[in-house]
């Protein structure tokens, strides 16, 4: 399929919500064919997806039913020996980031997937990139600087999840002598910046949503002192600058932190989202422990993935140094937006989904059918 395209692309993860950000993002490039490794269970999403996309650009992008973790990205022979004459760069995007994951499936996606990115990659005739999409998480619970050049320093892992992202990462740190690999590390990734859409709602969006459902005139306090960074990053910014470094030939053997360069702390970011969704400003704050209890409310677990998780970040005091970021994307014009130009943006797509949720309830309560299977 190389014929009449002038660069093609590998990317694995598809239609999860980063990888779509990503195929948008290389889209924009024209003469440029992407291949997508879609699992089986997700074909229908990712057809769905691929459908949404303009006319133009559905024809540049083929999708591949696989794997990425499993023997040979689950693809046939003759699937993988035409990728690796024509791949030019890879965009390893297939990895579990859910902080309530499982160990085994944390292992078999991030470590098994890592490995064989790395098979398919070594047995590429012309690559130029290999990207791999990790996260700024791998410093665990680090405090202070972090530095782009810096893994293991120490650190306790938190969870599974970033426990075995560093394992990743260290398979790919001990390839880059004779693969060009490229680590990107993103922060907390959240919604788009001009739209809001995001695939779940977790991290940040725990006090936002309970923010958003409690009643007007009550005032939610912190949980924890507020104090602390919390490190927020568009997904529509970390696609951009993923594929931006991706290109650079400078960018092979090195990482790349995907920040805010002045990140608010928690209390004025939970301030900015309580403006937005017309909410009384949260004042004071609450111990942990009583914050758990309070993430017990009901009807909060049918939004909220790993609640408690999220908690230990609004402690960990850590900051992140861009210089090896900043050096190639300068004169780009690829800048983190400020979190105050978007909040509202975010909010208002929690705000649509909450509406929505509460119509389709309403539906089934008016069912005849549904009443009776709800007794």
């Amino acid at each position: 399929m190389r014929k009449g395209y002038e660069e093609v692309i590998l990317l694995t993860g598809y239609p999860s919500f980063s990888a779509r950000k990503m195929c948008e993002e290389i889209l924009k490039r024209p003469g440029v064919l992407v291949h997508a490794v879609v699992r089986e269970k997700l074909a229908a999403d990712a057809a769905a997806a691929h459908d949404a996309l303009p006319l133009a650009d559905r024809r540049r992008v083929n999708l591949l039913e696989g794997d990425a973790a499993w023997m040979d990205l689950g693809l046939s022979g003759a699937e993988l020996r035409s990728l690796a004459k024509e791949v030019d760069r890879i965009h390893h995007c297939a990895r579990v980031s859910y902080l309530g994951a499982d160990r085994e499936t944390a292992e078999h996606t991030n470590l098994g997937g890592a490995r064989e990115i790395l098979e398919l990659a070594e047995s590429c005739s012309d690559l130029k990139a290999l990207v791999y999409h990790s996260t700024a998480a791998v410093s665990g619970d680090r405090v202070g600087l972090v530095r782009e050049e810096e893994l293991d320093k120490g650190q306790r892992f938190r969870n599974v999840v970033e426990e075995t992202s560093a394992r990743g990462e260290r398979m790919m740190r001990a390839a880059m002598k004779k693969i060009p690999i490229v680590v990107v590390r993103p922060s907390m990734v959240v919604g788009d910046s001009t739209t809001g859409e995001v695939d779940r709602f977790d991290g940040p969006y725990v006090h936002n949503l309970l923010l958003l459902t409690s009643p007007g005139d009550v005032a939610l306090p912190l949980p924890g002192k507020g104090d602390v960074p919390l490190h927020l990053v568009p997904a529509d910014y970390v696609a951009k600058a993923a594929y931006a470094i991706g290109q650079d030939a400078r960018a092979p053997g090195r990482t790349f932190h995907l920040v805010d360069p002045s990140p608010l702390d928690a209390r004025r970011i939970f301030e900015i989202f309580a403006r937005a969704g017309g909410k009384r400003v949260p004042r004071g704050s609450i111990p942990a422990n009583v914050t758990k209890a309070i993430l017990r409310t009901p009807g909060i677990d049918r939004f909220v993935k790993s609640p408690r998780a999220f908690l230990e970040t609004l402690t960990t005091r850590v900051s992140y140094s861009t210089s090896s970021t900043d050096m190639l994307l300068s004169g780009t014009g690829i800048t983190c937006p400020p979190f105050e130009s978007y909040a509202d943006k975010l909010v208002e797509f929690v705000q649509e989904r909450l509406r929505e949720k509460r119509a389709r309830a309403e539906r089934d309560t008016d069912d005849p059918l549904a009443r009776s299977q709800i007794r």
